[in-house]
């Protein structure tokens, strides 16, 4: 490997994100967690997608007058025990017969118990978790955390942020190939790469017919650690 390539990612907190997120964290070298940008209201900031009686339900954590005009590490969590309990309840519901509850469980309340009421820490903290349990080796650092030009806005952040890591490629999900160019990042001395998650990533939940794109929990109750770092490198780039 050539040890003069450097890869970064930059890319918002998402609430226990789908196998694809990890995907592009454990293909880079440093990941960026994009905490000081605006709050999107109905994303997947604090919400996901577990499986329930074979189909996909949502699931979320509740955030104290979360505003579009906040920054992600601006907004607190609603301090509502009964509710983050209810949420352990609801997954134990629907995974405690699944092969690897008795091992996952305990790292679900290591999340959702955690005590931050801050969402970017609290997020930032589960992935910090799930890494660990992955063996994802990859450096997590928040955005909010990099001495830089907030003035700057859209790509011209990003470009910065690369030349201040020192980055070489640019790794983002294939979502981002409507806001980035291969040609424009290459005016700036980066290499853009594109990670689309292979289809055939499929596995065995329980006798259903399989449901895609749901949370990291999903994956982590079905699938053995050695399974998931295999199905960590089915990606293609583009």
């Amino acid at each position: 490997m050539n040890e003069n390539i450097k890869k970064v990612a930059i890319m918002q907190p998402y609430f226990l994100p789908y196998l694809g997120y990890f995907q592009v964290m454990n293909a880079v070298d440093q990941y960026v967690v994009y905490d000081d940008v605006n709050f999107i209201k109905g994303g997947r900031i604090n919400r996901n997608e577990i499986l329930a009686n074979g189909q996909a339900q949502q699931i979320n954590i509740l955030l104290f007058k979360a505003s579009p005009n906040k920054h992600i590490n601006e907004i607190t969590l609603l301090p509502d025990a009964i509710a983050r309990e209810k949420l352990i309840k609801t997954i134990t519901l629907n995974y405690n017969k699944a092969p690897y509850y008795e091992t996952v469980f305990p790292l679900v309340k290591e999340i959702l118990l955690y005590d931050e009421s801050n969402l970017a820490l609290f997020l930032y903290h589960s992935f910090q978790v799930i890494c660990k349990y992955l063996g994802i080796k990859t450096e997590l650092i928040l955005s909010s955390d990099l001495k830089k030009d907030c003035s700057l806005k859209a790509e011209e952040k990003v470009y910065h942020i690369c030349h201040l890591l020192q980055a070489t490629d640019y790794y983002n999900s294939i979502g981002g190939k409507e806001l980035y160019s291969h040609e424009e990042f290459e005016k700036q001395n980066l290499h853009l790469h594109f990670l689309t998650m292979n289809p055939d990533v499929k596995y065995k939940q329980f006798k259903n017919e399989f449901v895609p794109n749901l949370s990291i929990l999903d994956v982590m109750m079905f699938n053995s650690v050695e399974e998931i770092q295999q199905l960590l490198q089915h990606y293609s780039l583009s």
